[in-house]
């Protein structure tokens, strides 16, 4: 497969993005949604983790939210459970199982477009376990939006038993128990 002008000129601002802040942008994938907004499109989706302001943890439990903010111009829908990868020191992937639906902090809103305004953002939350059982050593998170191959790599130090992280899929609020 041939690598157009364009996919080079989107793909090399987002190696430069993730090496140096922490995020990056990502992109959507088009759908065929009639009479909603165009699905997000390359380029215009910036993935990152954040806290929000409250801490998930408890009972060797811990979690981050991931949030997706549109920087495009016009409004773009998202849907469904964002792709996630874990990878260790050398940005090498790491054995990862991500399991959709309830998290030990939050009810899974279900698989529902999510339309985004410009500089709008969605929320999934991201919980895993760190008992030392089988740990995997993650140092970054791939974060795919769409769930495709376009993705963005944020700092993620964290230990992750077995690999397994427990997502809720897109809101456009923060989800909660």
């Amino acid at each position: 497969m041939a690598l157009s002008r364009a996919t080079v000129a989107v793909t090399a601002p987002l190696a430069f993005a993730a090496a140096g802040t922490g995020t990056a942008l990502a992109s959507g994938a088009p759908s065929d949604t009639a009479g909603a907004a165009q699905a997000c499109q390359p380029g215009t989706l910036k993935a990152t983790t954040t806290h929000l302001g409250s801490e998930q943890a408890g009972m060797n439990h811990a979690g981050t939210f991931l949030k997706v903010t549109n920087t495009g111009d016009t409004t773009c829908t998202l849907s469904g459970y964002a792709g996630i990868v874990l990878e260790g020191s050398g940005h090498t992937a790491l054995s990862t199982h991500p399991d959709h639906g309830n998290t030990y902090f939050a009810q899974d809103p279900g698989s529902l477009a999510v339309a985004l305004q410009a500089d709008d953002s969605a929320y999934a939350d991201l919980v895993w376990t760190h008992t030392g059982a089988d740990t995997a050593a993650a140092r970054y998170l791939q974060i795919s939006p769409t769930g495709g191959n376009a993705h963005s790599v944020v700092p993620f130090k964290q230990d992750v038993d077995h690999g397994r992280l427990s997502l809720t899929a897109w809101s456009d609020t923060p989800p909660t128990v």
